[in-house]
């Protein structure tokens, strides 16, 4: 299975400390340039600067062939990156949380799923608590959700 983050996802799984769900659910994924550089901000969470001095042997930097698509210019550059990646390598699947790169990419005929989507699939597997992993995302982290988003989730979890 081809998977590639963008940054939101690797992010917050970081910051909650369930980073280890993605190689145990995906095996290997693949992060664009502009991801790791997004991460390396100077105000990135000490966590995530911490994970990403020593990034772990699942995680697969790469470059995308082609950075220019006028298509994609509203959006950042990880998620730029991770689309076009994504696209160039055929992947399963984007892991990607902002509405417009969700969008964009589906409209190219990506499969996607964000952070919520990825706790669900390792609570699924009985891998994590989501309930727990969701919790912590919202008090720990600047993870933006609606009650609308809240109740889904969590109706989802209990089933």
């Amino acid at each position: 299975m081809i998977v590639v983050a963008d940054t939101s996802p690797i992010n917050y799984l970081v910051q909650i400390a369930c980073d280890s769900l993605l190689p145990l659910l995906y095996q290997r994924v693949l992060a664009p340039e502009a991801v790791v550089d997004e991460l390396n901000h100077p105000s990135s969470p000490v966590s995530v600067k911490r994970w990403l001095s020593s990034l772990p042997a699942w995680i697969d930097v790469r470059r995308a062939s082609s950075s220019s698509d006028p298509a994609l210019e509203a959006l950042d550059p990880g998620e730029r990156e991770a689309i076009l990646l994504a696209k160039e390598q055929h992947a399963d699947l984007l892991l990607i949380d902002e509405r417009r790169g969700r969008v964009e990419a589906q409209r190219r005929g990506l499969a996607t799923t964000g952070t919520l989507g990825v706790l669900l699939a390792a609570h699924q597997k009985g891998l994590v608590n989501a309930q727990d992993a969701y919790t912590r995302l919202k008090k720990e982290t600047s993870f933006r959700t609606t009650p609308e988003l809240d109740q889904y989730f969590l109706q989802r979890v209990r089933k």
